[in-house]
């Protein structure tokens, strides 16, 4: 039997290059893995944790299905929906939170995280975020999930779920494990801690032009272009992942030997890079405006890809009703 994958992307804007090297990659990987059956989500409900404005939801759950669209992310090879189109993830959140602690979801760092972001906004759907997110992936009995390495909590969560529920009530749901990339782990343009829609100038987006790029990648803080690799500062490492990430490995090495001899010239650098992001950017762009303009084409997608879903998401919570008791 082909193992289940299941991933999403909270929808707080257009996607950007963190989400689409963390996760959209890895998507389209399993995607075309005979061996996996994937379905991928616009995470629309996990976007109710942190504050938001109403209008804009509507219109980014929107904006992420045409980026995943745009990316390659095929419906006639992976199941695509919107998180909000299937209350049985809800549903089974809930059953999942009776065997889960409050202390437990108090302690994940990305909770702690979001707290110091948003102090006067601390909810119990913000606690519950990790709990939800579990239910995403055992609704589906999801083996693998394309997320990048700061999700790593959370599927520790989903696997200790599992492990609790299947003993106590004798379900069957497998334990999921993170599915790697090689952009597991995108850094912010600021030089600090990740790539990030929350962060303004953190960013990257996929329909960013060749200008917008190109300032962006301008605004990354570096040094003189001369020093030993130990004592780095850490704009200069992102710049050089970077170059990694989107250039590769062989050029990344290239530019550390200048960096500890005769030295860098951070403006041609940038340019190259600003160039390189845009040269793998611009196909996606090209499909997105194909896309934008067939809007039937993405409401059928949304309409058929909720009813997939559901049937799979139907019959899991109806089985977890039954062994917990309910039916």
């Amino acid at each position: 039997m082909k193992k289940r994958v299941l991933s999403g992307i909270r929808a707080t804007g257009r996607l950007h290059l963190g989400n689409y090297l963390g996760a959209v990659k890895g998507m389209l990987e399993l995607q075309d893995n005979p061996d996996y059956e994937t379905l991928y989500m616009v995470a629309d409900v996990h976007t109710l944790t942190t504050p938001y404005a109403v209008a804009e939801l509507r219109q980014n759950r929107r904006e992420v299905m045409v980026d995943y669209l745009a990316a390659g992310l095929d419906p006639n090879k992976s199941i695509l929906f919107q998180q909000s189109e299937v209350n049985q993830h809800l549903e089974l959140a809930f059953y999942l939170s009776s065997v889960t602690s409050i202390a437990k979801m108090q302690h994940l760092p990305t909770f702690k995280d979001k707290v110091k972001q948003h102090p006067d906004a601390v909810t119990m759907a913000l606690l519950n975020y990790p709990l939800l997110m579990a239910a995403d992936i055992l609704i589906y009995k999801a083996h693998a999930v394309p997320v990048g390495v700061d999700q790593e909590p959370h599927l520790e969560v989903a696997r200790e779920i599992a492990r609790k529920i299947n003993a106590e009530y004798g379900t069957d749901f497998p334990e999921p494990v993170r599915f790697a990339t090689a952009g597991g782990y995108v850094p912010s343009l600021s030089g600090e801690g990740k790539m990030s829609k929350s962060v303004e100038g953190s960013f990257i987006n996929l329909t960013d032009s060749l200008d917008m790029i190109q300032k962006k990648v301008a605004r990354i803080p570096t040094d003189g272009g001369t020093g030993d690799l130990m004592s780095m500062p850490q704009g200069v490492k992102n710049l050089l992942q970077f170059f990694e990430l989107f250039v590769g490995l062989d050029r990344r090495v290239e530019l550390e030997q200048l960096y500890t001899g005769s030295g860098l010239r951070y403006g041609d650098l940038k340019s190259e890079l600003a160039a390189a992001i845009f040269a793998e950017l611009k196909p996606l762009q090209l499909r997105r405006v194909e896309l934008e303009q067939d809007t039937a084409f993405v409401e059928r997608v949304i309409l058929e890809g909720a009813e997939k879903a559901r049937a799979i998401a139907k019959e899991t919570v109806s089985e977890v009703r039954e062994k917990m008791g309910l039916k």
